[in-house]
């Protein structure tokens, strides 16, 4: 017996950046980038409970958005569906011209792997 993961790959449109981990696609959908952690903007409820574990860097927070709406800007979007997380998104890694989303935004420190 042979089992096979199907892992569904599409080219995106990207409606907006919400945070440096999280898109919208032009149709709604809402994209968790799997396997990083990026600090929470300034309003975050993980920031406003500190028992909550957000990472509240609120200047760091728009550089890794900013930054990541400036990557997926340079090409034709890639995403590759893994699942959906808790909160009903789609988690997945989103890459333009071959380069992780994910991968770029930990080179640089504005996110950190997942842990």
């Amino acid at each position: 017996m042979i089992a096979l993961t199907l892992i569904s790959a599409a080219y995106l449109c990207i409606a907006n950046v919400h945070d440096g981990d999280t898109v919208r696609s032009c149709g709604g959908e809402r994209i968790r980038i799997s396997n990083i952690d990026a600090p929470e903007l300034r309003g975050s409820p993980k920031c406003r409970d500190r028992r909550r574990h957000g990472w509240c860097d609120y200047a760091l927070a728009a550089r890794s958005r900013d930054e990541l709406e400036r990557f997926l800007k340079a090409g034709r979007v890639i995403l590759r569906r893994e699942g959906k997380d808790r909160y009903g998104r789609t988690l997945g890694t989103l890459s333009v011209n071959g380069r992780d989303a994910g991968r770029y935004l930990i080179d640089r420190r504005l996110a950190r792997a997942w842990q």
